[in-house]
């Protein structure tokens, strides 16, 4: 007989393993001795053990689904229960049991992932759906479209949720793009009609002037191809494929008006010249009168240069504020002496000047009186108080005085 802590092999050649429920026949040998018996269904344990140690690392290791792992251990098991092997089955079976609850927790974990990605899915499908539906009402319709197809491409990318609520969010992004689509199609429909428009106004436009380019009615031709311009702008564009040629036929035809007024307009436009350096003379003269020391002198020198300067013809109109601005510079200057002369001469305003002076410094004479008899009397807060009034009264009255210098000037 011979025997282990886990087994024996009594004098039959009968194999047995310990549990903690007894013994339990595992085999028989009959081919050599016990030892090599003990050895064999030893051997067979470690078959166990072996599997049993795949699994976990399986389970601890790779992405193995629950029910496998669970089917797995099943087999394994009923194995341990039924083993033909001599070792510390018990020990196996709590490994067993072990794995059960690790793959339960792993279960758990999986589902709160998956839940964890469904809600960050769902999160990130409506922010897609509310950017769909602001994207609907967009006028920018190339970039809105733009980026209403990268949001498909990034829906696409995204976990399905549940199929009711996946649904729904798919109904509502889906409807998003269809509007956009809808309205971006009514706009470029209602876009062609007006170009259409625009081409037959643009025709027309084109044809007038051309029949204007030999015109040489210079002015009401030239403000005629003016309004022609501003109709032309106003029409908005036509197609492509007609724009282009459209405006070569309208501008060329006012190159061709154009080129021939300047031809005739060069001549007038070296007269022009001449008359603004007779007139920049004229200004010069006249800028001597200023600043103006004798009225009379200036004004009638003025006006003798004046009439000089009506009698020249046209400058550059690019030429004319300036120089126009230099006359009247000198013109503005001789009013205001006039003006200042008005007022220093006006007896009217001197007699005012004059009545509110006397009338200031009769106050401040009378509070000098009263402020003398209440200091007299002892009344320091009564004199103060005067004190100040004086004081406002004075100002008014140096005020009132200067001006009136001013008549005496």
């Amino acid at each position: 007989m011979s025997s282990d802590p886990w087994g024996r092999v009594d004098e039959t050649g009968t194999v047995y393993v310990r549990t903690a429920d007894g013994e339990r026949v595992v085999g028989s040998w009959q081919a050599g001795t016990p030892e090599e018996a003990l050895a064999y269904f030893e051997r067979k344990y470690e078959g166990l053990v072996v599997e049993i140690g795949l699994l976990e690392r399986r389970v601890r290791t790779t992405d193995l689904a629950a029910k496998e792992a669970e089917a797995a251990i099943a087999t394994l098991r009923a194995q341990v229960d039924e083993a033909h092997a001599v070792g510390d089955l018990e020990a196996l079976s709590k490994r067993l049991d072990r794995l059960v609850q690790t793959v339960e927790e792993r279960r758990e974990e999986r589902k709160a992932r998956k839940a964890k990605q469904s809600e960050e899915a769902k999160a990130a499908k409506e922010k897609l759906v509310a950017e769909a539906e602001e994207l609907a009402q967009s006028d920018q319709w190339r970039p809105a479209g733009e980026r209403l197809r990268a949001l498909v491409d990034t829906w696409k990318g995204l976990p399905r949720l549940d199929r009711k609520t996946d649904d729904e969010l798919w109904h509502r992004f889906s409807h998003a793009r269809s509007a956009f689509s809808k309205r971006r199609k009514a706009h470029f429909a209602q876009l062609d009609a007006q170009r259409e428009e625009a081409r037959k106004v643009k025709e027309r436009l084109a044809a007038e002037a051309e029949s204007l380019a030999k015109s040489t009615d210079w002015g009401p031709t030239a403000a005629r191809y003016r309004d022609l311009m501003t109709q032309w702008k106003a029409a908005g564009r036509a197609q492509r494929e007609h724009e282009d040629a459209l405006w070569g036929r309208f501008r060329g035809a006012q190159d061709v008006f154009f080129a021939a007024r300047s031809e005739v307009f060069a001549e007038r436009d070296a007269e022009q010249a001449e008359n603004l350096k007779i007139k920049e003379g004229l200004a010069e003269e006249a800028e001597k009168l200023v600043p103006v020391t004798d009225l009379k002198t200036a004004r009638a020198a003025f006006r003798a240069v004046n009439e000089r300067w009506e009698a020249v013809g046209h400058v550059p109109r690019d030429a004319r504020p300036k120089v126009e601005g230099r006359m009247h510079a000198v013109e503005r200057a001789i009013q205001e002496a006039e003006e200042a002369e008005w007022r220093r001469t006006n007896p009217e305003a001197r007699a005012r000047a004059a009545g509110l002076t006397g009338v200031l410094q009769d106050a401040v004479d009378k509070l000098r009186g009263q402020i003398e008899r209440a200091e007299a009397a002892g009344s320091t807060a009564k004199a103060e108080k005067l004190r100040r009034e004086l004081e406002g009264r004075q100002a008014l009255l140096d005020q009132a005085r200067k001006g009136l210098e001013e008549f005496s000037g």
